[in-house]
């Protein structure tokens, strides 16, 4: 039965990369949205270790403690991560970010070097955490991102307290809830965690986060992104598949966004396609959309340099 579990949750992943794989075509390198630019990074080899990371803890009124890291200078932008990953997936953009802005990342609950009393099975909770953190900071407001999972965590913000936004940065995500056949493959995914663990779903995962030529080409990559998926705890597997199947849908209130919103999206991301992205930046009022040929799922650490170039050259015009 195990076996067959896990058997479920691949098909699953595979299926749901391909139903959307077709969108990515068309002349897309005529796209005024793709970008070509990019900025210097450091290298992979140069990063500290996931779990050897040095930043700060704050607890919550619930008993979590959340492992924070700040660096940089100039206003605030809190970036936060997908699943199952952690804070280290921006490690790449944070150097170039951090000269114009205090750059904040968080390690979701259950997440990274981040602890929880208990399982969360809501966006809502993560969302709660991250604006705790930046209250104990005194960030009143900031520019807020999400990638993926954390797509979803930043329109819960929003929901919660638009007042905290002065810009807002959506990655490598959807506002629409989870449509059957991928809430059936984030339950799934809780029930392989829940039986056999989280290392096949750090396998199945991994070709959907970054291209098949950066994960031939470059090795590097594709190890630093498994330790950051090895680092979160079997419970932040399990709660993160559940929120992300049972996630609200912000699709209606894209429309009443008022802050100027940047989405970002890889060329081959085959989880969120490029229509997915597209179709965001469409309904929000003051929206810019940038591709990032060369990325899929995690462009922002596989193509760290182009969406460090996006992201700076669009907070600029703030």
């Amino acid at each position: 039965m195990r076996h067959r579990i896990l058997t479920y949750c691949a098909i699953g992943i595979t299926a749901l990369a391909a139903v959307p794989a077709v969108a990515q075509t068309g002349g897309a390198q005529a796209d005024p949205a793709v970008v070509t630019t990019a900025l210097d990074v450091p290298d992979v080899a140069a990063l500290q270790t996931p779990s050897e990371r040095v930043g700060e803890f704050f607890e919550t009124e619930d008993g979590a403690r959340i492992f924070y890291e700040v660096a940089g200078d100039g206003p605030p932008m809190l970036l936060l991560h997908g699943y199952p990953l952690s804070g280290a997936l921006f490690a790449r953009v944070r150097d170039a970010l951090q000269s114009d802005h205090t750059v904040l990342t968080v390690d979701h609950r259950g997440y990274g070097l981040s602890e929880a009393p208990e399982i969360p099975d809501n966006v809502k909770v993560y969302a709660e955490d991250a604006l705790a953190v930046m209250t104990h900071l005194g960030f009143d407001a900031a520019i807020i991102g999400g990638m993926s999972m954390g797509g979803p965590v930043t329109l819960s913000m929003y929901e919660m307290s638009p007042e905290r936004f002065t810009g807002m940065v959506l990655i490598d995500t959807s506002a629409a809830a989870a449509a059957p056949p991928e809430a059936g493959l984030w339950n799934g995914t809780a029930e392989v965690a829940r039986s056999i663990g989280k290392e096949p779903i750090i396998t199945a995962l991994l070709p959907d986060m970054l291209t098949g030529e950066t994960r031939l080409n470059e090795p590097a990559i594709s190890d630093y992104l498994k330790a950051v998926m090895e680092g979160s705890s079997v419970e932040g597997f399990i709660g993160g598949a559940v929120a992300l199947a049972e996630r609200p849908d912000f699709t209606d209130m894209l429309p009443s966004i008022n802050v100027p919103t940047l989405v970002i999206v890889g060329l081959e991301d085959s989880l969120y396609a490029v229509q997915v992205a597209r179709n965001m930046a469409e309904q929000i009022p003051d929206a810019d959309l940038a591709i990032i040929p060369g990325g899929s799922h995690a462009a922002i650490f596989e193509a760290p340099g182009l969406v460090a170039s996006a992201i700076k050259d669009w907070a600029s015009g703030l």
